[in-house]
């Protein structure tokens, strides 16, 4: 029997329309990646890259860079939706992380990404779990992943005006 004959193989058939409808109502998005928080902004990337910053400073983040990739494809000729990546950090909150596990370091600086896809501005970040996780920090860093993420949904909130 051909494996590709879907007639002949009625539950090969359903299985491969249940994945395409699947596929259709949920497709796949940047967001559906493990370990990222994504929050839906009210407003356009340049205003809500605006209020990160701002919130950020009012907290006493150092902001280590602001990346344009868009202006980076521009720059090769090829055109990518507004996307802008926002570099920061805390040496109080980083440092912790780091005498736990140095290999920390190497998601340190912390960053957030916002990006207009489908004319919906999104902002993501990396989860504390999630790196707490990757990183096997353990009860170490309890007490700073706990605030971190607090720290993370509250900037990603009030960027995309949803606090």
């Amino acid at each position: 029997m051909n494996r590709f004959n879907l007639i002949a193989q009625p539950q090969r058939l359903a299985r491969t329309l249940l994945v395409l409808l699947a596929a259709a109502v949920f497709p796949a998005t940047a967001w559906s990646v493990e370990g990222i928080n994504v929050v839906t902004s009210k407003y356009d990337v340049a205003e809500t890259e605006q209020r990160l910053v701002a919130a950020l400073e009012e907290k006493g983040f150092t902001i280590m860079a602001q990346v344009d990739h868009a202006k980076g494809a521009r720059s090769v000729d090829l055109e990518l939706a507004p996307t802008r990546l926002v570099i920061f950090g805390n040496p109080a909150g980083g440092t912790r992380l780091m005498q736990c596990q140095r290999s920390v370091a190497i998601d340190l600086p912390m960053k957030m990404l916002i990006w207009n896809e489908g004319g919906e501005v999104h902002v993501a970040y990396n989860t504390a779990d999630y790196l707490a996780g990757r990183h096997g920090l353990g009860d170490c860093a309890k007490p700073v992943q706990e605030k971190v993420g607090k720290v993370l949904d509250g900037l990603a909130r009030t960027a995309a005006g949803r606090d």
